[in-house]
């Protein structure tokens, strides 16, 4: 049989999985042997503090990953090569010692990993070895859906009706690696040590165990199959935190541990079915797709408003803005349905879409900070932190991004608490210390009489703290603040 290359290197990063794996899938057709490596990034680990859910996820995500390559290949000496160094460095030299004539990693799109990949790939070509990506974190990448006139979109419902209207088996035909696993090789004596533990590259546990979180491929596949029975009520439990209504899935997608294309097709099957929740998990994946292309389109919103003209926005700024900040990310801003999303967060590194979008209103809108604080905290604490839909989500809150809500639309987080947590489950569960007050006064202490304070246990400026604005004065703020990119439109407080 012909092969390309005679030696290959699968370089594993965001698809931490065996089955459906493009680039791999890719590596082992293309390769008569092939080795597998990750690579804990110094360039991005150096920077964490040494307690990170996210890396303690990756480490026991590896582990299952380098069991699952050694039973595929029926081999016990293949599995996986883990380094903990600079990895742009250590591709190159890995690949040398392995004597590789290509390497092969599925494409990233966000503008850090875009500039490593380049030097990755000029390192390589000086040593005469190929550096061969493939699509296969997203459906459709870059520039693979544009309008008529041959632009990227930036309004999504015409992107999700060109991207639906192009989807169909041959888009989301799987990449299955078991007919060729044969072809993944002994790893050399030197290279045959285990995954490295938290500790042996600078880190401690995280209460990642505690939480229960599903790790691996085998957690996400449990997730997935718990989330295929209530499917088809997403779109009527979405949007409240104390219901068990997401598919709790965005770290496995974050990292790899489920293929984007078997959840698309499980969805798009169910929607053609006529299941009003399958449309709408789908059209979040959509959104998850449009974003990752208007980062890969637009890089400049990594740093900066998608619409400049949002760049010119005057946010508070000082000690007094500081101290509002801080207020926010600790969970201390008297807005009960806020602070819980925030102890959420805090917690466990997860917080509920509908939450995402209320708590960042709130940072926004009615503290007048700048959106990019915001999206700095949650990418320092989201286990499932992903640049293009975090960037994207901050930018639709502050009216900045593309096709994001208008100015002039505004969170009220009193009613979004009514109608969202309306008995308040969701909020006594985080904020235990306002357990005792009624459904209706839990959405807005400040509204209690004292002896209905005093009943539940409840002390403003004690052991819950007084609102830190008056939302109906920072809305007017907010209005004013936002006149240098005013439009038209009317005041909508929601």
């Amino acid at each position: 049989m012909h092969f390309n290359f005679d030696t290959g290197l699968m370089w594993f990063r965001r698809d931490l999985r065996t089955t459906d794996n493009a680039p791999l899938s890719l590596a082992l057709s293309s390769c008569r042997q092939v080795h597998a490596v990750f690579v804990f990034d110094r360039d991005i680990l150096d920077a964490l503090p040494d307690t990170d859910r996210r890396v303690e996820f990756i480490r026991e995500s590896l582990s299952e990953l380098d069991q699952a390559l050694r039973q595929l290949s029926g081999n016990d000496q293949t599995g996986l090569i883990v380094r903990h160094a600079v990895a742009s460095d250590e591709v190159v030299r890995l690949a040398s010692e392995l004597q590789v004539q290509a390497v092969f990693a599925g494409r990233d799109y966000e503008p850090q990993t875009q500039a490593r990949d380049a030097k990755v790939k000029a390192a390589l070509q000086a040593v005469h070895i190929r550096f061969l990506t493939c699509k296969d974190h997203v459906i459709f990448e870059e520039r693979e859906i544009l309008t008529q006139t041959g632009t990227v979109y930036n309004v999504f419902t015409p992107y999700k009706a060109n991207w639906l209207s192009r989807l169909g088996p041959q888009v989301l035909a799987g990449h299955d690696s078991a007919a060729l696993a044969h072809r993944l090789a002994p790893r050399p004596l030197p290279y045959r040590t285990k995954v490295p533990t938290l500790a042996d590259i600078g880190f401690v546990p995280s209460n990642l165990g505690s939480l229960a979180v599903a790790t691996g491929m085998h957690g996400g596949q449990q997730l997935l199959e718990a989330f295929f029975k209530r499917m088809d009520n997403y779109h009527a439990t979405r949007d409240y935190p104390a219901v068990k209504g997401p598919s709790y899935l965005g770290i496995h997608l974050r990292f790899g541990t489920v293929s984007i294309r078997q959840l698309a097709t499980l969805a798009w099957q169910r929607q053609l079915g006529g299941s009003l929740g399958a449309a709408a998990w789908l059209s979040e994946l959509i959104w998850r797709d449009f974003y990752v292309a208007i980062l890969a389109n637009f890089p400049h919103v990594a740093q900066h408003a998608f619409k400049p003209a949002y760049d010119a926005i005057s946010w508070e700024q000082g000690p007094a803005a500081e101290a509002l900040f801080k207020a926010w990310c600790e969970g201390c801003t008297g807005y009960p349905l806020v602070d819980a999303a925030m102890a959420q967060l805090n917690q466990t590194g997860y917080m509920h879409n509908r939450l995402r979008m209320v708590a960042a209103s709130f940072l926004v809108k009615d503290l007048g900070l700048d959106w990019r604080w915001g999206e700095r905290y949650f990418a320092q604490h989201l286990n499932d932190f992903d640049l293009a839909a975090n960037n994207g989500g901050w930018q639709w809150v502050s009216s900045s991004g593309c096709d994001a809500q208008p100015y002039f639309r505004i969170f009220n987080p009193v009613s979004q608490s009514e109608k969202f947590d309306p008995q308040g489950k969701f909020i006594r569960r985080y904020l235990p210390q306002l357990a005792q007050l009624s459904n209706q006064l839990i959405h807005a202490p400040w509204t209690a009489r004292p002896l209905e304070l005093q009943a539940a246990g409840v002390t403003l400026g004690g052991n819950y703290p007084n609102p830190v604005v008056q939302h109906d004065e920072a809305r007017a703020r907010t209005l004013l603040r936002y006149a240098c990119v005013k439009t038209g439109g009317r005041t909508v407080s929601e």
